[in-house]
């Protein structure tokens, strides 16, 4: 499982031109389910994405995490995740979870995300999405469990 995070200033998605998904100050999300991945490292995922320290405090210094900030998170399904880019010039997506098996997971993700931080927007499992970021920084970190 992978989370690319990327604080931001304002973040959102749309499909087929209507937003689905936006968020202020905060940390846009984007998910990689791999094969093997479960509820249980979603939790520690979770735990993790919301502690992490990537605000800065009253000294400019990144000690405060989303929670601590009450900013929004933005929970983006992305399979080019789970891409293996290390030999030839295509990606191989053999190790990303199969689409059933990871919509099923990344809907309990996306409930779980929801009950424990209220200020939580998604994205829309396999719709063409846009994206659009103000990336604040930029700060961006790749974080796996």
């Amino acid at each position: 499982m992978k989370a690319l995070l990327q604080r931001v200033s304002a973040a959102r998605v749309e499909v087929g031109g209507e937003t689905v998904g936006a968020i202020g100050p905060g940390l846009l999300v984007l998910l990689g389910l791999d094969k093997g991945d479960d509820l249980a490292l979603a939790g520690r995922l979770l735990d993790k994405l919301l502690a992490y320290r990537v605000f800065a405090d009253d000294e400019g210094r990144m000690n405060r995490s989303v929670a601590d900030c009450a900013g929004g998170v933005l929970l983006v399904s992305q399979f080019t995740l789970s891409a293996d880019t290390r030999k030839g010039l295509r990606p191989s997506f053999s190790s990303a979870m199969p689409p059933a098996e990871a919509e099923a997971l990344y809907d309990r993700i996306c409930q779980e995300l929801q009950a424990r931080h209220a200020n939580s927007a998604f994205g829309r499992f396999g719709a063409d999405m846009q994206v659009s970021l103000t990336n604040d920084g930029p700060v961006t970190f790749l974080l796996e469990v």
